[in-house]
C-alpha cells in the first residue's frame, strides 16, 4: 500500500506492516466517514516509536503520548490514523469540554427530541481513531465519560438512550504536555486504560527530514542553520534557561514559508521564533541564539 511506503523506508518491522494491512482489509471504512480519513501534512519519523505505537494499537489497546512540547505527539497520532486507514475525530479538552460535548446533547428535530451525536459517539460508531488532545486538561465530568469509553468492556451507556457498542476498530490516542496552565495529574484508573509512550526529543536527523519534507529545495547550509537553531532552543529549554514558547517547530516551518515568498530570513525568524518569547530577557537570549545561526544579511537566495 502506498500509504505504508514511508514505514518501509524507515525499516519498520515487516510483520507489523503486514498486520496493519490485514487490519485495513478487515475493517473497511464506510462511505460516509471517508472524508475523515486524512493524510497528515508531515510524516512521522522515528522507527522505534512507530513500532511501539503500531503494536499497541494492533493489540487493541488505547495509546497515551506524553512528553514535552515539539516532540511530535499530534503528528504521530494523525499518522497512526492514516497508517491504519481510519477516520479521525479530534477531541480537544478545555474548561468547556463536558460529557455532552463528547457523547452528544438532546436537540429538537422533526417534532421529536433526538440525540445530536458528539465526537466520541460518532467515533465509536464509525470505527474511528479518536485523538484526545491535552487529555490532562479534562475536567471530572469529561473524565467520567473517558473512564467508560476506554474500559475493556467497550460499551458507552448514554442516559435515556440505548447503549453504544464500540466498533472493533475504534482506538483512542491521548496526548499530553507537562506543566501547561490548566493541566493536572491523570488519575491511576484513567492511566491504566492506556499503554504509554514517553515521546523523545527531536533528533537532528529527524528534524532535517521534517524540514526537507516541506521544503525539498532548501540549501544544505540553510538547513543546518535552521535545524541547528531549533536544536539549540531545545537544549536551552531542557536546561530551564528559557521557556518552551520560542521552541516552536510550527513557527520555524512557517518562517521558512515566509522566506520562500520573499521575506528576509532574519525577519521571518523574528516572527516565527524570537517574538514568541514575550519576556524581554528571554527574548534577548533567543535573539542572541538566532544571531549565531541566521546572519542578518542573509536573503532568500541563501536559503532557497
Amino acid at each position: 500500500m502506498e500509504e505504508l511506503k514511508f514505514l518501509r523506508e524507515q525499516g519498520v518491522d515487516d510483520l507489523l506492516i503486514s498486520k496493519v494491512e490485514a487490519f485495513r482489509r478487515e475493517y473497511p471504512v464506510r462511505q460516509a466517514a471517508w472524508e475523515r480519513v486524512v493524510q497528515p501534512s508531515i510524516p512521522f519519523y522515528g522507527k522505534e516509536i512507530l513500532e511501539m505505537a503500531m503494536a499497541a494499537l494492533l493489540e487493541g489497546s488505547n495509546l497515551l503520548l506524553s512528553g514535552a512540547k515539539a516532540t511530535g505527539k499530534n503528528i504521530l497520532a494523525e499518522n497512526l490514523a492514516w497508517i491504519f486507514g481510519r477516520p479521525v475525530y479530534n477531541i480537544s479538552f478545555n474548561v468547556n469540554t463536558d460529557s455532552s460535548s463528547l457523547i452528544g446533547t438532546d436537540t429538537f428535530r422533526d417534532n421529536e427530541v433526538q440525540l445530536r451525536k458528539g465526537s466520541v459517539y460518532r467515533c465509536a460508531e464509525d470505527g474511528g481513531f479518536g485523538i484526545l488532545d491535552e487529555i490532562n486538561m479534562a475536567k471530572n465530568d469529561a473524565a467520567s465519560v473517558l473512564h467508560a469509553t476506554l474500559d475493556h468492556r467497550r460499551i458507552i451507556d448514554v442516559p435515556g438512550y440505548e447503549k453504544i457498542d464500540l466498533h472493533p476498530a475504534v482506538r483512542f490516542i491521548g496526548t499530553m504536555n507537562y506543566g501547561y496552565a490548566g493541566t493536572k495529574e491523570l488519575n491511576e484508573a484513567l492511566v491504566s486504560r492506556f499503554l504509554v509512550i514517553d515521546m523523545p526529543a527531536l533528533t537532528e536527523e529527524n528534524l532535517h527530514r521534517v524540514i526537507r519534507h516541506d521544503y525539498p529545495d532548501i540549501r544544505d547550509e540553510a538547513l543546518d542553520a535552521f535545524a541547528g537553531l531549533f536544536l539549540d532552543l531545545q537544549v536551552k529549554a531542557a536546561n530551564s534557561e528559557i521557556s518552551t514558547k520560542a521552541m516552536d517547530l510550527r513557527g520555524l516551518l512557517a518562517a521558512l514559508g515566509a522566506v520562500r515568498v520573499g521575506l528576509r530570513p532574519w525577519q521571518a525568524v523574528q516572527m516565527g521564533i524570537t517574538n514568541k518569547a514575550f519576556d524581554i530577557f528571554e527574548r534577548e537570549i533567543v535573539s542572541d541564539m538566532v544571531m549565531t545561526r541566521i546572519p542578518e544579511e542573509w536573503t532568500k537566495e541563501q536559503v532557497f
